[in-house]
Formats: structure tokens, C-alpha cells, sequence
């Protein structure tokens, strides 16, 4: 009689349903949970957007050119790759103006790609340097000082937009 009990109660189990949750349950509630906060912050963000009048526009274009000019001559006779200065300033004009470094180069400049805008600042960079006697002849000169001061000068002002 014992058997039949256990068997009833095997079969009993297996009819109702599963009081547990499933494994995956909880990673599925936590991306959920995320996919729903970049919603929220998104729309937030697009909600706090402003229009850039053009002054604004110029100011941030300078900035961009500033700070990458001023990583190329950190990659091109420092070996320093970090591209520093234009992460930083996305970081400013990202939480300030909700814009990107990449976007003010795609909507900003007049190529309206950010690719060629790059190519371009890259290709003028060389053509400094290479007139200046490349990283040899610009070591000793006043242009890393300059190209530093232009940065600061142009982070401050960005600092300064309301």
C-alpha cells in the first residue's frame, strides 16, 4: 500500500504546477529592469535637450578641433595613444549640452561625417608638423605649450555655456 501511496503522490506532484520560479527568471527580470531604465534616461535626456543657436555651434566645433589636436600631438611625438583630451570633453559636453564629440563632428562641421572630419584634422595636423620639421622640430617650440593652452581655453569656455 505504501507504493500506491508514493506513486499517487508522484503523480499528484507532476499535475500541479510548478511553484518555483524559473532559473532564468531573475536575469531575465534584471535586463528588463535595465532595458527600461536607458528608456527612462534617454527620453529624459531628449526631454532636456536644447536647440544650439550658433555660437554655441562654433564653440563646440572650435572645442572638438582643440582637443584633437592636441591628442594628435600627444599620439603622433609622445606615444600617447589615450586620446584624453577628446574623452574628456566628451564627458563635459555630453552631461552639459547632451552632444557627443562624435555627433557635433557629424551635425557641426560642414563635411557632416565624422570619419572625414577626422581624416581631414589628422591631414592638416601632419601637414603643421611636417612643416615645422616634424616632432623634432616642434619639441623644443612653443606649439605643444600653444596647443595646450587652446584646449584649456576652449574647455573653460565650454565649462562657461549655460
Amino acid at each position: 500500500m505504501m507504493h500506491t501511496d508514493t506513486a499517487s503522490a508522484r503523480r499528484t506532484q507532476r499535475q500541479m504546477p510548478d511553484s518555483r520560479p524559473h532559473p532564468h527568471a531573475g536575469l531575465l527580470a534584471t535586463w528588463l529592469y535595465l532595458a527600461i531604465a536607458a528608456l527612462t534616461i534617454a527620453g529624459a535626456g531628449e526631454a532636456h535637450a536644447r536647440p544650439l543657436d550658433e555660437q554655441t555651434q562654433a564653440i563646440l566645433v572650435e572645442a572638438v578641433e582643440a582637443a584633437y589636436a592636441l591628442d594628435l600631438y600627444h599620439a603622433r611625438c609622445r606615444s600617447d595613444g589615450s586620446n584624453r583630451r577628446t574623452e574628456n570633453l566628451n564627458k563635459l559636453i555630453a552631461s552639459r549640452q547632451r552632444i557627443t564629440v562624435l555627433r557635433v563632428q557629424d551635425d557641426l562641421f560642414p563635411e557632416r561625417n565624422y570619419r572625414r572630419v577626422q581624416e581631414r584634422l589628422q591631414r592638416e595636423f601632419m601637414e603643421m608638423l611636417s612643416e615645422r620639421g616634424g616632432c623634432a622640430g616642434v619639441k623644443d617650440s612653443e606649439l605643444p605649450a600653444q596647443l595646450r593652452a587652446r584646449y584649456d581655453e576652449m574647455m573653460r569656455t565650454v565649462e562657461a555655456l549655460p
